[in-house]
């Protein structure tokens, strides 16, 4: 199984570290933005991250790739089969894909992507407003869902907390502690990025930014 982009992607991010807590095995092979390489762009026909292929079968989109995984192999158990706790897991899937990724994909492509590796200027002042006017809303709601267990759906692990923990690295890599004032968020955040199925990938994007901060 091969997984196409970058892991800085919160989406391709999120897929690896759904394949990881499956048990999946899965190659991680980088793709930038505009890539035009065929096998991609097979499995990803207009060029969006994450593209996925399993021998002959080829899909993109996060979502469809982790139900393809869920499918799969059905243990351990990340989309509940109970009919309210599956709604709510896919609720949140959704929250992070769309709401929260419109305000954190403005601030990272406009702060990390178009200065360092698309070569010009980002829209600063699109993504200031959009950390000071999206994004406490959006952080203030997950500070009062958050269980006691620190998980979002039946008190486990399942994809929602994976999905609504990957953009959370992105803030990270840009230095937003957007987390401070909200304890029951930042010991989640914390906790979900640390297992073994996040923090891989999170350590090799910051020795990567590091690298190409010249």
């Amino acid at each position: 199984m091969i997984v196409y982009g970058s892991s800085l992607s919160p989406y391709v991010r999120k897929v690896l570290a759904f394949a990881a807590e499956k048990g999946i095995e899965v190659e991680s092979r980088p793709i930038g933005i505009g890539d035009r390489d065929p096998e991609f762009r097979e499995a990803s026909p207009f060029g969006k991250m994450p593209g996925f292929r399993d021998g002959d079968f080829a899909i993109s989109d996060s979502t469809a790739i982790v139900t393809y995984l869920e499918a799969l192999h059905p243990e351990p158990e990340l989309i509940p089969s109970d009919p309210k706790a599956r709604a709510r897991t896919i609720w949140f899937d959704e929250f992070s894909d769309t709401i929260m990724m419109a305000c954190g994909g403005k601030m990272f492509f406009n702060r990390v992507v178009a200065p360092r590796f698309l070569k010009r200027d980002g829209d600063l002042a699109a993504a200031d407003k959009a950390e000071q006017e999206e994004l406490p809303p959006i952080l203030d709601y997950l500070e009062t869902v958050i269980p006691d267990s620190g998980f979002l759906v039946e008190d486990r692990l399942t994809l929602a907390d994976i999905s609504i923990a990957s953009p959370f690295a992105n803030f990270r890599h840009m230095g937003v502690n957007c987390v401070a004032s909200r304890p029951r968020l930042a010991r989640y955040v914390d906790a979900i990025l640390a297992r073994p199925s996040f923090a891989p990938w999170v350590e090799r994007e910051v020795a990567f930014l590091e690298r190409t901060a010249a």
